[in-house]
């Protein structure tokens, strides 16, 4: 009896302490943690959110390409726009100082990077590195865009994408290519059959859905959440161009079998031209960039970059479009100041606009501007002699950057019904004698001015 007495009282005393014990800890947790929760964890040594995978992951990359001298940079949307929403406060981030994870500990499944492919310089070794630090990596490539006019050179491939997942998370880097205008360029992102397409969730990838055009951003380096970031040094302009950096490769393929087909007109006359606009498209695409004005490549000038990657000789002048709501009072002036001076002006900014320049030998600039309505959008043409209007309907369609004369330009992505528009079916053949009244397909009559506004809509110079 004495026993069982013994061990029930031992019983009851291990009881009584166990529930002591967890009072205690309850207490310790939502009384005293709460009140001086952040001077202990200081004085721990921790900081709050570093031991997310997701910091975890981007700190392991960060120490990879740094040793192997890869100069990555952040692009990825998400983190951008946290970091620019406190802009001031990152710059002003010491090296060890953050107590708090609050950019790359937020919840995703990607963290997106990239580099300038001519800066890796060690590309084979950079991989066998990676593995040996936990990640798994996969790298796709593709044929180079940039040598598709040179057959001898058009199989090469270059890396575009790189997609490292560490633990739970993956790092995606876009490789990025410079182009003869001078801005940065990406491929679109193609798995190959072999590929598991489990290895992470590719479509809600960022950036590789389709090929894409960027400005060469100016970098920085500061300190996010403990590590040395190089971001845009302007990340309002990279973020801004994100969603419309769609690009069309100039129809390389196409273009050869065309002169095959229709001989290259190489007289000097045409090569005079053709050199010429090329130099007013430039001049032209300076002026409007500096004003901030959207623009891309219409009519003729379209139909050339489109069919035969390249000005149509016989066109003898240089057509671009601009949406109404970005014209600028500034325009005819900055192009006066550039040295081309206003040839004729039609219309009026409500109705029917229309400016050209004239271009030094004899090579004209028509600007038509462009004005949408519920299911199209449309460009007006006006005669001078009689007051006529007319109206050339388009489908609607959305702006990318392509390629052309050794620029970064914009054209209609919807490229092939813009010129259906304009040219009809049988766009594919030249057609040198051209009645813009008549020949095509898309215009309308669309009344006539009146006479007491002629001196307005009508101003030849």
């Amino acid at each position: 009896m004495s026993r069982i007495s013994k061990n029930v009282i031992l019983a009851l005393f291990t009881l009584s302490s166990s529930a002591f014990l967890l009072f205690q800890l309850y207490y310790y947790k939502h009384y005293l943690s709460a009140k001086h929760g952040a001077g202990l964890s200081k004085s721990k040594g921790s900081r709050i959110g570093f031991d997310s995978i997701q910091w975890r992951a981007v700190k392991k990359f960060l120490m990879l390409t740094s040793s192997q001298n890869v100069p990555v940079f952040l692009i990825d949307p998400l983190i951008l726009e946290l970091i620019n929403k406190n802009f001031e406060h990152v710059k002003n981030i010491s090296y060890g100082s953050a107590s708090k994870c609050k950019f790359f500990c937020v919840q995703r499944d990607f963290t997106t990077f990239a580099l300038q492919y001519h800066l890796w310089k060690n590309e084979e070794g950079w991989f066998p590195v990676a593995e040996n630090m936990g990640f798994q990596c996969l790298k796709t490539e593709s044929k180079d865009p940039r040598l598709d006019g040179i057959d001898s050179l058009s199989g090469t491939e270059i890396p575009l994408h790189c997609v490292c997942k560490w633990a739970t998370h993956a790092i995606h880097l876009v490789v990025l290519h410079g182009r003869s205008g001078n801005y940065l360029w990406h491929g679109r992102l193609r798995l190959k059959r072999h590929v598991d397409r489990k290895f992470v969730p590719f479509r809600k990838l960022q950036f590789g859905h389709y090929p894409g055009a960027f400005d060469r951003p100016e970098l920085q380096q500061v300190i996010i959440d403990g590590l040395e970031v190089l971001i845009p040094k302007d990340p309002v302009h990279f973020l801004e161009e994100i969603p419309h950096s769609r690009f069309i490769e100039c129809r390389y393929k196409e273009a050869r079998a065309f002169f095959q087909q229709y001989l290259d007109d190489n007289t000097a006359e045409a090569m005079a031209f053709q050199k010429s606009a090329k130099e007013l498209l430039q001049l032209a695409a300076r002026t409007l960039n500096n004003l901030g004005v959207r623009f891309w490549l219409s009519s003729g000038t379209c139909l050339g970059w489109y069919r035969q990657c390249s000005i149509i000789p016989y066109s003898k002048d240089v057509d671009l479009g601009i949406f109404i709501q970005d014209y600028k009072y500034e325009i005819i002036l900055a192009f006066q100041e550039a040295g081309l001076p206003l040839k004729h002006k039609f219309g009026k900014v409500e109705d029917s606009l229309e400016l050209s320049f004239q271009g030094k030998d004899d090579v004209k600039l028509d600007i038509f501007f462009f004005y949408e309505e519920t299911d199209y959008m449309w460009n007006g043409g006006t005669q001078a002699k009689t007051g006529k209007k007319f109206k050339y309907l388009f489908p609607k369609f959305t702006l990318c950057w392509t390629e052309f004369v050794d620029m970064k330009v914009r054209v209609p992505c919807e490229t092939i019904e813009y010129i259906e528009a304009n040219y009809g079916k049988s766009w594919k053949i030249p057609i040198k004698t051209w009645d813009w009244k008549n020949s095509p397909p898309n215009v309308q009559p669309n009344g006539i001015w009146p006479i007491s506004e002629w001196d307005e809509v009508i101003q030849l110079y």
